[in-house]
């Protein structure tokens, strides 16, 4: 068939100005970008993901938009898992992986990848990163929470000026102590355990007030949706829910079981993502800076380890990774083991768990803290299965197996099972492999993690070195005069 050359030229112009009209649409249509996270909360213990914590908020959310199953973390403590998610770079290739740490000079965060865009780019709450120079943020905050009042402040001048933004609210809840939230609401003797802890009356009280804290963090959500609401904004804002790591109590924060990496992951763009959708794709934290530059009109730098999964979101794909990665250091952190190496891989159904210096002694914050003292007594006492969990934390094989299809909690060790001879093969390959793209030595690499920490910045490693030992041998005189001073009271 043939057309006339003035026809081609007019269907030409016709198909140039469509192509115009969708950018500047898409220009003018930014979406404001809002991700809300909490701190130490295990994702199983929130309504909608089957938890007995009382979520109404979360869980209203969840029926607007899109619940992640499979949403990991690359670090299960606070820093390093902070700096993951605002520079799009695992733990050890920004130099942020223990914790109370910074990421290396000249790293670029979301700050650098969305100013250009037009975006104001704010954080209110919990901070833990640095330096300023590579998180630029506008910052505000109240005892480590988001400050609303600022909030609120942000989002009117953004929709009197037609500015789109980017907010981080930044909870402090549940993190430990947990003294916020009505506890009332759940009585010590009828919350139910996971049977990774032991049951004793000190177990119970604390997870009745974490319980309540996790539904305040609940009403912080809440706060900040009815401000999107309030200025009118939700047509036009993606909002963001995670639980960031898991809790304080044994075999969640501080260890690289799925307690510890795995979180909750909520997402509510409408006529983008469906609402009451839920998905089975597998997305990290290190993947939202990605995510947000790519549904703000930007292209993501080819620098980050992320991917964005706006297609997820959109529900032009289904499936976006196939292996979440994670990596925990002891050293530097308050009762840590002196370095207690820990990496891990997970698959699509399997864990594999490397403790690389499994000879040593497991302790953390969290084995001083009166709710393991309890499950130590009653194992003197004569109770075998606290007995037998407070071995299992304290003492780990070097190779850990876990089918997280059948053993969702990851307590059946199956790595010496023949059976699964090729599955430990493949995930161990796919952990090498990730750790050679990250720089990550393994060992060494625990060994220098004081040298990003705060207190060590600017010294050599021979200096921090010595600064380390003297530090801990400090600490472990004011142990045992501690320790002396209870056993005189006690006489």
């Amino acid at each position: 068939m043939h057309f006339p050359t003035k026809q081609i030229a007019i269907a030409a112009f016709i198909a140039i100005a469509l192509m115009q009209t969708t950018r500047i649409d898409a220009a003018t249509a930014r979406p404001n970008l809002v991700f809300i996270i909490a701190d130490d909360c295990t994702f199983r213990d929130i309504g909608c993901y089957g938890g007995q914590a009382h979520t109404p908020h979360i869980d209203g959310l969840a029926e607007q938009g899109m619940k992640f199953t499979r949403c990991f973390q690359a670090a299960p403590m606070c820093s390093p898992t902070r700096h993951n998610i605002y520079t799009g770079l695992y733990p050890v290739k920004s130099g942020a992986y223990p914790n109370h740490t910074f990421a290396e000079q000249g790293t670029k965060s979301i700050v650098h990848y969305l100013k250009p865009l037009g975006y104001r780019v704010a954080l209110s709450g919990k901070t833990h990163i640095g330096p300023k120079d590579v998180f630029p943020f506008e910052y505000s905050g109240k005892r480590n929470n988001p400050d609303m009042e600022a909030v609120d402040q942000l989002l009117s001048q953004c929709g009197e000026s037609s500015t789109p933004f980017c907010l981080f609210a930044c909870s402090n809840e549940p993190h430990s102590p947990w003294n916020k939230g009505d506890a009332s609401r759940y009585p010590p003797e009828q919350v139910k355990l996971p049977p990774y802890l032991a049951d004793t009356p000190v177990m119970r009280e604390n997870f009745s007030r974490y319980l309540a804290e996790i539904t305040y963090y609940d009403s912080q959500v809440g706060q900040i949706l009815q401000l999107i609401d309030k200025h009118k904004m939700r047509d036009n804002t993606l909002v963001v829910v995670v639980s960031e790591q898991g809790n304080a109590f044994p075999f969640a924060k501080w260890t690289c079981y799925g307690n510890g990496l795995q979180s909750a992951m909520i997402v509510r763009w409408p006529g983008h993502v469906k609402a009451g959708s839920v998905t089975d794709a597998m997305v990290e934290y290190v993947d939202v800076a990605p995510t947000f530059i790519e549904a703000a009109g930007g292209t993501p730098a080819d620098v980050l380890d992320g991917k964005s999964f706006v297609p997820v979101l959109t529900g032009q794909a289904d499936t976006h990774k196939n292996f979440a990665y994670g990596i925990m250091t002891t050293r530097g952190i308050i009762n840590g083991s002196d370095a207690f190496a820990i990496r891990t891989v997970r698959g699509w159904r399997y864990r594999l768990v490397w403790n690389l210096n499994h000879e040593t002694k497991f302790t953390n914050a969290c084995t001083k803290a009166d709710y393991f003292q309890s499950m130590i007594q009653a194992a003197q006492a004569g109770d075998a299965q606290a007995a037998e969990l407070v071995k299992k934390y304290h003492y780990r094989p070097e190779f850990e197996l876990f089918d997280c299809e059948t053993d969702p909690l990851e307590m059946n060790n199956i790595v010496d099972d023949p059976r699964y001879a090729k599955v430990v093969s493949r995930l161990k390959g796919e952990l090498t492999d990730w750790m050679k793209s990250q720089g990550d030595e393994g060992i060494q690499t625990e060994h220098d993690a004081i040298l990003h920490q705060g207190r060590y910045k600017g010294m050599s490693r021979e200096e921090a070195y010595e600064a380390y030992r003297q530090r801990e041998e400090k600490a472990k005189q004011t142990e045992g005069k501690r320790a002396k001073g209870k056993k005189r009271n006690s006489q």
